[in-house]
This record gives C-alpha cells, sequence and structure tokens, in this order.
C-alpha cells in the first residue's frame, strides 16, 4: 500500500487545522481571520509577511479575510494612507471583498462595553497623570499603586461620561481596566483601556474626545466581525492575556483565538514606520516610494514583482522564532521570477562611439532577436545594423588584462544577434582617454556564426546601432544603509546612510523600440499600483519603466537588480 503523504503545515496552520476539527474550538465554523493595519504610513517588506499569513491562512482552509483600518488613533492616520494600503494588498493578489472595515466603526460600541465593564466593577476612572502613573505603576515583586481604584461605579459612569463630553482637559484622566495590581505581566496592571485625545479624526471628526485603546479596541472589533483566528506579531504574546480579558469579561458573541508569529526582519534596512517617516519627512529620500525604500510602494516602482515578493515570505516561513534575513534573498527571489518573465533588450549604460570601418556607409540592415529565449513563445523583436554603433565603455580594452576575452586590438568578438567583428584599434582625445573603437566586420559570420567554423574565443557584446537608438536616463540602486543593522543597539540609523545607493546615469543608448513601450504605459490609468514592463538589459541586469517620471520624451529606467549575485538559498 503506498504511503499517504501529508500537505506540509506551519504551527499556525496546524493550530486552526486542529480549532475547526471535530472536537475543536472552532469545529464546523468557517475560518476566519483579519489584516488591521494602522492608515498612519504605507505597508513595507514586514507587514507583507503579516498580511501574507492572514490572507494565506484563510485561503489556504477556504476561509475569508477582512481588511480592517485600525483608526483607533487620530494622531497620524490619513486617507492616502487608506488608499494606498488597498492598492498594496491587491497588487500581492489579496482581496477582501465586501469585509472592509475601519476601527472606528466601532466607537460606539467600545464606549458601550466600557461603560458595562463599569457597572460589572471592572473599569474605574483614573486622575494619574502619565507621569504619576509610572511612578506608581510598581516593579517586579512590588504592587501597582493604584489611589483611584475603588470609586463606584455611579462615580465612574459619571466622570466617564464627562470624559466623552468633553470637560475635562486632555491627558488628565482615563479609564482604566480592573484587573491585577500586582501582576508579573505588566500589561494587566489595570491598563489604561480609554484616553482623552481633542484632535479632529480622519472619519469622525469632532464627535469623539476619547478614544479607546488598541489592547481594548481590537480584541472587541475581531469578536463583533466573528473572527476566528486572530494572527498577529510576536511583540503581542505578552498581551494575549488581556486580549481574553476583554472578550470574556464585555457582551461580545465570540471569543477568538490569538496567535502569535515572529516579524519579518531584513539586514540593511530598518522597518521602523518612525524611522520611514524621518527619512522622508527630513528628505533623505524622494517619498514613501522611493526605490530604496522597504515599502511596498517603494519596491513595486523599483521593479519588485508581486509574486517575487510572496516567494520571499513564502520561503522564509512562519516561526517563534525572530531572525533576520539577507537582502540578498529577496534579490535572489526576484532575479528568479525575472528571469523567467522579462523581455531581453540592449543598452548601453555607458556608451562609446563603436565604428565598424569595412561595413558601407548609409547602409544598414535588419536582425530578428528573441525576446526570451527561455520562452520562444514570447516572440521577438527587430533591431538594426549599420556602421556607427555604440558599446560600453568598459568592454574595450587597449591592452587587455590576463583572462580579458572582450573587445582590444587583434580580438574578434561577437556582436550579440550580428556579426563577428575584429577590434582594429581605437580614437583617444588629448588626455587619452577613449573615444572611439575601430572594427571590422566578417560578412559571412551574419548571426554571429562564421561560415568556416572556427572557433571564437572572444566573448558576445551588447550594443545598439547609433542610427536608431534612443537616449535615456538610467537610475542604479543599491542598499540604502551600508551598516547591516542600522537601528542596532546604540547607533543612529540616519549615520549608517549609503551616499552612493542611487547613482544616475545620463545619456544611455537604448533601442528605439522602447519608446512605443513606454508610450504604451504611460497611457495606463493609475499606473503607480502596477508593476511596469521589466526589462534585462542584456549583460547588465533587471530594469523598468520609472513609474512616476518615465515619459515617452524622457525614458527613465530603475535598476531592479543586478544580473548575477553569488547569494544561493541555504548559505
Amino acid at each position: 500500500m503506498a504511503e499517504e503523504r501529508t500537505e506540509s503545515r506551519n504551527f499556525i496552520e496546524a493550530f486552526v487545522a486542529e480549532d475547526i476539527a471535530e472536537g475543536g474550538q472552532f469545529a464546523g465554523k468557517r475560518v476566519h481571520t483579519r489584516f488591521p493595519p494602522e492608515p498612519n504610513g504605507y505597508l513595507h517588506i514586514g507587514h507583507c509577511k503579516a498580511l501574507c499569513i492572514d490572507f494565506g491562512t484563510a485561503e489556504k482552509f477556504g476561509g475569508i479575510c477582512n481588511l480592517r483600518m485600525d483608526d483607533t488613533n487620530p494622531a497620524k492616520e490619513d486617507v492616502e494612507y487608506v488608499d494606498a494600503i488597498q492598492d498594496d494588498i491587491h497588487w500581492l493578489g489579496f482581496d477582501w471583498g465586501d469585509r472592509f472595515f475601519y476601527g472606528s466603526d466601532y466607537f460606539e460600541k467600545d464606549y458601550e462595553f466600557a461603560v458595562e465593564l463599569i457597572k460589572k466593577g471592572l473599569a474605574y476612572v483614573c486622575d494619574l497623570s502619565p507621569e504619576e502613573f509610572k511612578a506608581n505603576r510598581g516593579d517586579i515583586g512590588t504592587p501597582m499603586v493604584s489611589p483611584y481604584r475603588d470609586r463606584s461605579a455611579e462615580e465612574n459612569l459619571d466622570l466617564f461620561e464627562r470624559m466623552k463630553n468633553g470637560e475635562f482637559p486632555e491627558g488628565s484622566r482615563t479609564l482604566r481596566a480592573k484587573i491585577d495590581l500586582a501582576s508579573g505581566n505588566f500589561n494587566m496592571r489595570d491598563p489604561v483601556i480609554y484616553r482623552i485625545r481633542y484632535l479632529d479624526h480622519h472619519r469622525q471628526g469632532k464627535k469623539w474626545c476619547i478614544y479607546p485603546m488598541y489592547d481594548f479596541a481590537h480584541p472587541i472589533q475581531d469578536a463583533l466581525e466573528g473572527i476566528t483566528h486572530s494572527l498577529c506579531s510576536l511583540e503581542f504574546e505578552a498581551h494575549r492575556p488581556l486580549y481574553n480579558w476583554v472578550v470574556e469579561n464585555v457582551s461580545v458573541p465570540c471569543h477568538p483565538r490569538q496567535i502569535e508569529f515572529a516579524r519579518l526582519g531584513i539586514d540593511h534596512t530598518v522597518m521602523s514606520k518612525r524611522k520611514l517617516r524621518a527619512l522622508v519627512e527630513q528628505g533623505y529620500v524622494s517619498g514613501w516610494d522611493d526605490p530604496r525604500m522597504p515599502t511596498l510602494c517603494g519596491l513595486r516602482r523599483r521593479g519588485y514583482t508581486a509574486k517575487a515578493i510572496r516567494n520571499f515570505t513564502e520561503r522564509n516561513g512562519v516561526s517563534k522564532a525572530a531572525s533576520t534575513v539577507e537582502y540578498a534573498f529577496l534579490e535572489y527571489c526576484l532575479r528568479e521570477d525575472l528571469n523567467e518573465n522579462a523581455e531581453r533588450t540592449m543598452a548601453v549604460l555607458h556608451p562609446v562611439k563603436l565604428t565598424v570601418t569595412n561595413y558601407p556607409e548609409g547602409q544598414s540592415e535588419v536582425f530578428t532577436v528573441e525576446n526570451n529565449p527561455l520562452h520562444p513563445e514570447q516572440g521577438s523583436h527587430e533591431i538594426t545594423f549599420s556602421r556607427n554603433l555604440w558599446m560600453e565603455a568598459e568592454d574595450f580594452l587597449p591592452a587587455p588584462v590576463p583572462k580579458y576575452k572582450r573587445m582590444y586590438p587583434g580580438n574578434e568578438v561577437r556582436l550579440k544577434g550580428a556579426y563577428l567583428v575584429t577590434c582594429t584599434g581605437c580614437v583617444t582625445d588629448e588626455n587619452g582617454n577613449v573615444t572611439e573603437v575601430l572594427c571590422e566586420y566578417d560578412p559571412d559570420s551574419r548571426g554571429g556564426d562564421p561560415a568556416d567554423g572556427r572557433k571564437v574565443r572572444g566573448a558576445t557584446l551588447h550594443w545598439v546601432d547609433a542610427a536608431n537608438c534612443v537616449e535615456a536616463e538610467v537610475r542604479q540602486y543599491g542598499n540604502l544603509f551600508t551598516d547591516a543593522e542600522p537601528d542596532g543597539a546604540g547607533k543612529n540609523f540616519l549615520d549608517c546612510l549609503n551616499p552612493e545607493s542611487l547613482v544616475v546615469l545620463h545619456g544611455c543608448k537604448v533601442e528605439r523600440g522602447l519608446v512605443d513601450d513606454a508610450r504604451t504605459y504611460a497611457a495606463q490609468e493609475k499606473r503607480t499600483a502596477h508593476n511596469a514592463p521589466a526589462y534585462q538589459f542584456m549583460r547588465m541586469g533587471y530594469f523598468c519603466f520609472d513609474n512616476r517620471d518615465c515619459t515617452p520624451e524622457h525614458l527613465v529606467f530603475n535598476r531592479s537588480v543586478s544580473l548575477k549575485d553569488s547569494f544561493k538559498p541555504g548559505k
């Protein structure tokens, strides 16, 4: 009898499978998760792990996932971020259907449940200032002190309503849960569940001047939406007892299960929204979508694909152990995807003239080159060849070094898709700089294969026809930080910025056909929410149109990733 194969599951999926099985706490129920981002910034690659787990777990079990904006804090939230978050999630290939909510949708219910706790003797109004609160919090072995804990329910109800009505200064009073002043888990030492904030809310305006804390509002939101599994990062593990306490002590319809997982860390970057915001607001980057940023919109602008990012997330797995992943692995996942799908084209980034001295003046011919040698079904395109070409400056040396197989006097090389040529010399300026490379072509080697069958030891070089190319701007991106841990202990992350993280090249030469592609791309509606066409510039790397600055009249390309790297998975 053949051995039955079992599907591999991570620990979250194992818990979910156990919960929905016969006898489990959610037996017979549909798996229901949620992704609750705070709309105070753009999603970054770290959030991607969370949303892939939230949406992916529901998808794997045939369940559903809600998208809920955690807008309980009015200080930094904005509709700009709400729209961007939705764009990013759709781009990654996930959808929430009609299950889109705001945490602020539940403000009335939050208030009602807070009143319920007060009536049960499980919450009280506290007059301690933030400074007094910290001073009275106690430490291990020393209980917290709370002089207002024994107020009557009637007094607390009156004070809480007056808080709601705006009768007290901001910060003068809070509502606290009455749990355990001596708990070893400080989150359970009578935590604040409501505070006074005189700020306009982006959706509620001036309706409220008291706002629920996340630890109080979140479990209520989950329960009211019928969430079965509240999946969150490991920092909330110590908050789980409070999560459970809330849903056990207010009249919500169900009790979701909170499960925590380790966050995703990547070297040579920062994930803190506060630090990312500082980079933007202090002008170290051009915006949230700067291609050096770890934001999803920045990665998309750089040319990262949804498939590459999802593969990266899945391959890193789900665990309880915190770890930092090499940025090179993210690049590996992108390179793997683009190698399969990117159209091949030729571009010369550091151009120098290449003159084929024995090719007839004024003549040209057409060659057909494949768009992707891995996938012939992707078709081909035409390029022209003439006497005057552009080649890469680094592909020529007047005097070769050992093992140099590119162009130097007397050496024969292939020009990709065209002819064999032999270098005959060069022209230099008064400073000795090479301004023109000279060569002769073999008319009997059309397509790059010599008629006499001789072996050619020289390299195959890319080029463009000077009479049939256009200029382009090319932006080459590197790591934003030189330090692998820029926000490590004792460091100022701004001191670790890489001054060479962006190198802009002007006057690059690319195939003229890319102008038509740019024109088609420019006509797309809301193009920043989608990937620009991807190209492999032969021998140079993978590039895409910049989704903001590229126009048919001024081509701008971003280098997504270099062509090769020494990184191998598992190293």
